[in-house]
């Protein structure tokens, strides 16, 4: 194919630089992503500080999952769409805490994959509206005696529709101070899954701490062999049994 030549005569767009106006709009409204996430996650955290709801459901999930622990099953995180990813990622991290987990797709769930859940098991929704169909039907098949947690935009269960029929489900509030569209002018989900993903490591840290009783480094490290951390982990294990070694041989060492 050949390719069109271009004409001289055609002007040349200039690199952006940071004495121009449209590089200065983009800037500010860059600095403005940061800032709207930054006090989104300011105000959930004066929530859990604060409000005995949200505290109340936080101190009821580490007592689940931990409860999930003993009994040998796991907790299963359930999502679609970005609030998915978003539970991706809470896997991943509660499963390099030391927690037992796994990621159900919404979707997939009622097409087989519900054969994942276990009488032992918890079901984690990740959801901002609390109303995702596909998590509605996946409620809709999910056994009673199954344990529920939500993470979602409401503060009050009452109000969450995904759990307000189940008086015993969690819910662990994830809201955000304006919608995004008010905040970027488009509602794809940015604030909200940042919050999201806040609560879950939230959670994921503070169901170990718990678990783990102050081991939780050690479990960690275990988990984690492979990257910067377990290389920084293996070092720093290696100097640390050099020095025991030279401790031993100065205790060895003849009283003069």
């Amino acid at each position: 194919m050949l390719k069109r030549k271009r004409s001289d005569d055609e002007p040349l767009t200039p690199p952006l630089s940071l004495d121009d106006p449209e590089a200065a709009n983009l800037l500010d409204r860059a600095v403005n992503v940061l800032s709207t996430a930054a006090t989104a996650i300011s105000q959930v955290t004066i929530l859990y500080q604060s409000d005995h709801v949200a505290r109340d459901g936080l101190l009821q999930a580490v007592e689940c999952i931990r409860n999930v622990e003993r009994a040998g099953g796991k907790t299963i995180v359930c999502g679609v769409g970005k609030s998915g990813l978003v539970g991706r990622k809470i896997v991943a991290t509660m499963k390099s805490l030391g927690l037992a987990s796994s990621f159900l797709h919404a979707a997939e769930a009622v097409h087989g994959d519900l054969g994942d859940v276990r009488p032992n098991d918890a079901i984690l929704f990740i959801s901002y509206s609390g109303k995702t169909s596909e998590l509605l039907s996946v409620l809709q098949h999910t056994p009673e005696s199954i344990p529920l947690l939500a993470i979602t935009s409401h503060k009050y269960p009452v109000d969450c529709p995904l759990i307000r029929e189940r008086p015993d489900a969690i819910l662990l509030p994830a809201p955000i101070h304006e919608l995004e569209e008010t905040s970027f002018g488009v509602s794809a989900p940015t604030t909200s899954t940042t919050v999201a993903i806040a609560v879950g490591d939230m959670l994921a840290l503070t169901v170990a701490e718990a678990l783990h009783e102050g081991n939780t480094k050690e479990v960690f490290q275990r988990n984690h062999p492979g990257g910067a951390i377990g290389a920084y982990v293996r070092r720093n294990t290696n100097i640390n049994k050099g020095a025991d070694r030279r401790e031993k041989r100065r205790k060895a060492l003849p009283v003069s």
